[in-house]
C-alpha cells in the first residue's frame, strides 16, 4: 500500500464521527415554579418567538422560554393534550380530548378564533408543512383527523384500527405515528389520507414518544425501558438502547446529534450515534419523579420538562386499573436541562 493511500485511509478514520470520550454534561440548570392545579401532558416550543406552551388540565399555559415568566394562556381547552404550531400562518392548534375538538388560536394574541370538531379523544396533534394540514390522533375513535390549516376545516379521516400516540412528519410527504397497543409504527400519506405501511417494533412495548432525525432518516420511539431506533425508509429497527421507566416523550437535536428520552421515574436519557447505526447511552440525567414529557429547544439545545410533587399511588380499581398518583397542590414546576 503506497503512502498516499495510507494517508487517505487515516484521514477517513480521523474525520469519521465518533462518541465523545466523556459525558456531555447535561444537568438541571433552572427550575421554574408555576404552581396551580391539574395534570399535564405535551409541551411545545416555539424557538423563534421564545415561547413554551404547556398543556395543563383545561388550558394551555404559555411562558417565556428564557425567563420562565408567564406570557398568557389559552383557556377553555377541556382535557387538553397537545399543541401544534403553524408559524407561517400565525396560527396554533390545540387538541381538546374531552370535547373532541381542536382550538385554533392566534400566535400573537393567544386568542382562540374557533373550534373544529374532530374524532373522539384527540390526543397527539401535528402540523405537516408539506401539505399544510393539521392532524389529530384520536384515541377513542382510533383514527386521525386531517384539517386544512388555512381554511380551518376537516378534509378527511384516516382509520387506524388502534390507539395512536405521538407522530412526526418528515416534511416531505410522509407522517409516522406510534401505535401503542400494536407495538408498531404506521406510515401515513398526509395527502391521500392513507396508511402506506405498518412496521413492527421488535422488543418495544407500548411505544409513546416519537422523534425524527430528518437528515439521516431515523425515528426514535420511546418504549417500555428502551428507545427503538428505526430506519425511516425501510422500517428496519437498527438499535434499541436502554432508557428509563415510564418514558412518554423523546426528542432529537439535529445540530448536536443527541436523542433524548424523558422517563417518569425521574431520568432523562441521552443517546448518541457514532455516525452509523451504533447507538449508545452517553448520559442519564437525574430529573424528578413524574417528569415524563419534554420539549427540545433547537436554538439553545436545552430540554424542558414539567412535573410536580406526587403523593402515593391509589389502589387499582376495575374502572381505573392503572391509577396515577395524586398531585400535591401548588407544586408544579418546569425543569430546564442544559449544559
Amino acid at each position: 500500500m503506497n503512502r498516499s493511500v495510507c494517508m487517505l485511509l487515516l484521514s477517513l478514520v480521523l474525520t469519521r464521527p465518533a462518541f465523545s470520550a466523556s459525558a456531555p454534561g447535561y444537568h438541571i440548570i433552572k427550575t421554574w415554579k408555576l404552581g396551580g392545579e391539574g395534570g399535564w401532558d405535551y409541551l411545545t416550543i416555539d424557538p423563534e418567538a421564545r415561547r413554551l406552551y404547556i398543556s395543563r388540565a383545561v388550558k394551555v399555559i404559555v411562558i417565556d422560554a428564557d425567563s420562565g415568566k408567564p406570557v398568557g394562556e389559552i383557556s377553555n381547552t377541556p382535557g387538553v393534550h397537545g399543541i401544534a404550531l403553524a408559524p407561517e400562518m400565525g396560527k396554533g392548534f390545540v387538541s381538546n380530548g374531552r370535547e373532541n375538538t381542536v382550538s385554533v388560536f392566534d400566535l400573537k394574541t393567544l386568542k382562540t378564533t374557533q373550534k373544529i370538531k374532530v374524532g373522539e379523544g384527540p390526543d397527539a396533534i401535528l402540523y405537516d408543512p408539506a401539505t399544510k394540514r393539521v392532524f389529530t390522533f384520536n384515541a377513542r375513535s382510533q383514527d386521525a383527523t386531517a384539517i386544512d390549516a388555512d381554511k380551518e376545516s376537516v378534509v378527511g379521516t384516516i382509520p387506524l384500527g388502534s390507539k395512536p400516540e405521538f407522530a412526526q412528519s418528515d416534511a416531505k410527504g410522509t407522517i409516522f405515528v406510534n401505535m401503542e397497543e400494536k407495538n408498531s409504527l404506521y406510515v401515513l400519506d398526509p395527502a391521500t389520507l392513507t396508511v402506506k405501511s405498518k412496521w413492527g417494533l421488535p422488543g418495544c412495548e407500548s411505544p409513546t414518544g416519537l422523534a425524527i432525525d430528518r437528515e439521516h432518516r431515523r425515528l426514535f420511539s420511546g418504549c417500555d425501558k428502551i428507545m427503538a431506533i428505526t430506519d425511516a425508509d425501510s422500517g428496519k429497527e437498527v438499535a434499541n438502547p436502554p432508557v428509563g421507566d415510564g418514558v412518554d416523550a423523546t426528542g432529537y437535536d439535529q445540530e448536536t446529534g443527541f436523542a433524548f428520552a424523558s422517563a417518569g421515574e425521574g431520568k432523562l436519557t441521552v443517546v448518541q450515534s457514532d455516525g452509523g447505526d451504533r447507538y449508545r447511552v452517553v448520559e442519564d440525567v437525574a430529573t424528578q419523579r413524574g417528569a415524563r414529557t419534554m420539549a427540545l429547544d433547537p436554538k439553545t439545545h436545552n430540554v424542558y420538562l414539567v412535573t410536580a410533587q406526587l403523593g402515593p399511588r391509589p389502589a387499582p380499581t376495575a374502572q381505573d386499573p392503572h391509577p396515577r398518583p395524586a398531585i400535591l397542590a401548588d407544586s408544579f414546576v418546569v425543569l430546564v436541562v442544559g449544559k
